[in-house]
């Protein structure tokens, strides 16, 4: 646990998952207040007075640490981003969706921390190698954007890792309690990543109905929508399961385009709600600092 929260400087060891749509500087001047490691989702935003807005109306808000996530195959801007971020202060990002190699370099240059997403074990040891000062492992039961080849639980994945790397790792997918952080500790990870139980936090800037459908989830109430070459995990509703019953195809009947609008304004026909498998775990909507102090206690 040293070793990671030396790099995140919070006092607990858990980071909130980046979620653009939950882009809001209150939600993550709320996670680095009640002591974890507030992220700005910063993979798609590629005009840098818009950021430099975003990190200022964080630190309004708190003194406390944090951090961003940049998307290295989604956003050309992202060197220039860097530069934004290290001079506002930032110390630690994490990187996700494309090769850490593209982007290290510029992190280590600039006197950054970085921690790189993967989704399997191989491409873990790559992202080590490349420079990565840790790892967020995200196993499938993750929310957010999954590959479409099998993958494995975080039951596996995450001493998987741990056996191959000497970085610190992070589990991510699968946790919204006190057993899920205690149970990431034991399989080696050295803290975890929330995506899901932040999306319906009462910080969360998420419509009503998005943070009900998570509460409402039930067992394995998720499914993965194919979107090409990538999926997303989303909650069935009964459109989506109409679809899945008669063998529909799934990427002819959604676009990650209508994503956002379907989010923001809660409707699930559009797009379904996106959430972790963990959601079958969330029952009510509570503050973030309830989320941690339980979790932690």
């Amino acid at each position: 646990m040293g070793k990671l929260l030396d790099l995140l400087g919070s006092k607990y060891p858990i980071i909130q998952g980046p979620i653009g749509e939950l882009n809001d500087p209150r939600l993550i001047a709320a996670v680095s207040e009640a002591g974890a490691f507030g992220v700005l989702a910063l993979g798609f935003i590629n005009d840098l007075e818009k950021i430099k807005q975003m990190i200022s109306q964080v630190q309004t808000l708190t003194d406390k640490p944090f951090g961003a996530n940049l998307m290295i195959a989604m956003n050309p801007l992202n060197e220039a981003i860097l530069e934004v971020l290290a001079e506002a202060g930032i110390k630690t990002v994490t990187t996700s969706a494309g090769s850490p190699r593209k982007i290290y370099p510029k992190i280590k240059a600039l006197g950054l921390n970085g921690l790189h997403v993967a989704l399997s074990a191989p491409l873990a040891v790559k992202a080590a190698d490349a420079g990565a000062d840790g790892l967020i492992v995200s196993g499938t039961e993750s929310g957010g954007l999954r590959t479409t080849g099998p993958e494995s639980t975080n039951m596996i994945l995450i001493p998987l890792v741990c056996d191959q790397v000497a970085v610190p790792v992070v589990a991510a997918g699968g946790i919204a309690d006190r057993r899920g952080y205690r149970a990431a500790f034991a399989l080696g990870a050295q803290g975890v990543q929330l995506g899901t139980a932040f999306l319906a936090s009462e910080e969360s800037p998420a419509s009503r109905p998005w943070k009900e459908a998570i509460i409402g989830c039930p067992d394995a109430g998720t499914t993965l929508l194919p979107m090409g070459h990538i999926a997303m995990r989303a909650i069935i509703n009964p459109k989506l399961a109409a679809l899945m019953a008669r063998g529909a195809d799934l990427s002819r009947e959604y676009t990650m385009g209508s994503a956002g609008k379907a989010w923001r304004g809660g409707d699930f026909d559009l797009f379904p709600a996106g959430a972790g498998q963990v959601s079958a775990l969330i029952k009510e909507i509570k503050p973030v600092t309830a989320i941690i102090e339980d979790m932690v206690g």
